[in-house]
């Protein structure tokens, strides 16, 4: 019991320390919560201290200048909007404009140029690189455990780790997919692997959690255009007969062809309609905890004592929000997959005439 009362008032202090923003000490500048909600839900080229947010841990940014030179130099050097000279180039990170958030030149006239290419790593790059290896060391151990003990029940970590992966197996892709659940199940366990463990990460607080990667639509969008490609690459020639030549009235097909557009549009739409349930769905549940807790900060000009109400409900509803959110991402991953066994058994669906070929004729009784 007071372990668990440690970690309650632990991570009731991180959410209120965790998002507090970043002139929290400087009385000049006004507190903006959007300012505050989008620095956190979005990419960066420095990663936030925790609890502390005038300074960051420094990535490398690695950027083209558009005469062909390339440059390479720590964020540092860019924290707050700072102004970096390397060599005859200077750099920064505009605050505001066209170009805000993204390095920038700053020429001798002093307009600002946009590299021609950036390569840096950023927040979510490296996000991405740390939930790799999360994935692995968790999955990797589950194969070394049956290689050296045959089909003997693991325990523990890996226990569990085997019995997720029997759960949505089992319960998902051997019935969907049948005789073709093996092909496909590395990659679809992989991706609900991979996609419940960035869920995970993002509500951690601390480093290496924080970024939010199922919250930016271009992860979501390349894992929904994987599946999409698997679907297409692998699909049988009846998908593409239901497609292009649907069993409909002929006049539905030709000369207008009506059912052709519909069924292609709807092929089309399936990787977004991936994208935007994940995207949407992850997105919200962070902004709604980070909303609920800056309630905190803008119940401040209203005295003590509304701060103090607001603080004890907005901290109940983050925790309350932030332990729905841990169902949420399983819910997440284990959707995403779902589908994405649900598109490619569309597509590997045999027709009639593949499930009955036609028999050889019958030898005459004489």
């Amino acid at each position: 019991m007071n372990q668990l009362k440690a970690f309650i008032i632990f991570l009731v202090c991180a959410l209120s320390l965790g998002v507090a923003p970043a002139s929290a000490g400087d009385s000049e500048r006004k507190f903006d919560p959007k300012e505050i909600i989008f620095d956190h839900l979005g990419d960066g080229y420095g990663w936030e201290v925790p609890f502390d947010h005038h300074h960051r841990i420094p990535l490398p940014v690695m950027v083209w200048a558009n005469d062909g030179s390339f440059h390479c130099f720590s964020s540092a050097h860019l924290d707050h909007h700072a102004v970096y000279s390397d060599g005859d180039y200077t750099w920064t990170v505009p605050a505001e404009g066209d170009n805000k958030g993204k390095v920038v030149q700053i020429l001798a006239d002093g307009s600002e140029l946009k590299p021609a290419f950036d390569i840096s790593i950023t927040k979510n790059v490296c996000a991405l690189w740390i939930a790799v290896l999360v994935t692995l060391a968790v999955c990797l151990p589950v194969a070394s455990w049956h290689k050296k003990h045959g089909f003997k029940a693991p325990r523990g970590f890996v226990g569990a780790v085997e019995e997720l992966i029997e759960f949505v197996y089992k319960g998902v892709i051997k019935p969907t997919l049948k005789e073709d659940s093996r092909r496909f199940a590395p990659y679809l366990l992989t991706v609900f692997m991979f996609i419940f463990i960035m869920n995970l990460l993002g509500l951690m607080v601390i480093f290496p959690g924080g970024a939010n990667l199922t919250g930016n639509i271009a992860v979501t969008l390349v894992l929904s255009l994987i599946t999409f490609f698997c679907t297409n690459l692998f699909a049988r020639k009846h998908y593409w007969k239901e497609i292009f030549w649907p069993d409909v009235p002929i006049w539905l097909k030709c000369p207008i062809p009506i059912m052709q557009v519909i069924e292609l549009f709807g092929a089309l739409t399936k990787p977004a309609s991936l994208t935007v349930r994940l995207f949407a769905n992850m997105m919200g549940g962070h902004m709604i905890v980070i909303v609920l807790t800056l309630i905190i900060f803008i119940m401040a000009d209203f005295g003590t004592a509304a701060t103090g109400m607001a603080t004890g409900v907005s901290l109940i509803f983050s925790l309350f929000m932030l332990l729905l959110d841990v169902l949420v991402s399983f819910i997440q991953a284990f959707v995403f997959t779902m589908l994405s066994t649900t598109f490619i058994a569309m597509a590997r669906e045999q027709g009639h005439e593949e499930h009955h070929p036609a028999s050889a004729p019958a030898p005459s009784a004489n």
